[in-house]
């Protein structure tokens, strides 16, 4: 158990460490597709090109990163807030995470967002347990520009508080 005296030092610490804001999506039973803004994803490696996607343990979404799951990561642009807003709140298994959202099929059929920076295609590799989250393994297939990185930058996010989102 975390105690007081170093969740208090803990605090304005962990959550200044700089992190991308992304839109994770996957594809589920049925057909099912949805995406969920994530944050906590970091390069892993270079050969082969790797990322780590880690998602609260209270997600569904979990249970759809099998090994082998096909990914897409949709790196958010600074300044743009409509997949901010629009994938924030999260979405039940059944409902259409894509209304209203410009997308194109990627490689493995899942939504790459026009909107989006860019698009990293990848597969689920492995997982571990971390506390309160699960992190992924994600072996990267494809990318994709979607804007001039030149005159874009991406979303980095940076939290008052290491302790929520």
């Amino acid at each position: 158990m975390l105690s007081e005296e170093l969740k208090s030092a803990l605090t304005p610490v962990l959550g200044r460490i700089p992190s991308g804001v992304f839109i994770l999506v996957a594809g589920g039973p049925e057909g099912r597709k949805t995406g969920l803004l994530a944050s906590w994803i970091q390069q892993a490696s270079f050969e082969p090109p790797q990322v780590t996607v880690a998602v609260n343990k209270s997600r569904y979404l979990k249970d759809w990163l099998q090994p082998g799951a096909a990914v897409t990561l949709n790196q958010v642009v600074k300044g743009d807030s409509s997949l901010f807003k629009q994938f924030g709140k999260g979405f039940e298994p059944d409902a259409d995470a894509f209304v209203g959202v410009e997308f194109e099929p990627g490689l493995s059929g899942l939504p790459r967002l026009k909107a989006a920076l860019s698009t990293m295609e990848g597969n689920v590799v492995s997982s571990m347990e971390a506390g309160d989250h699960i992190i992924f393994l994600v072996t990267l297939t494809n990318a994709v520009l979607h804007k001039d990185p030149t005159e874009n930058e991406p979303y980095v996010h940076i939290r008052k508080n290491g302790f929520s989102y």
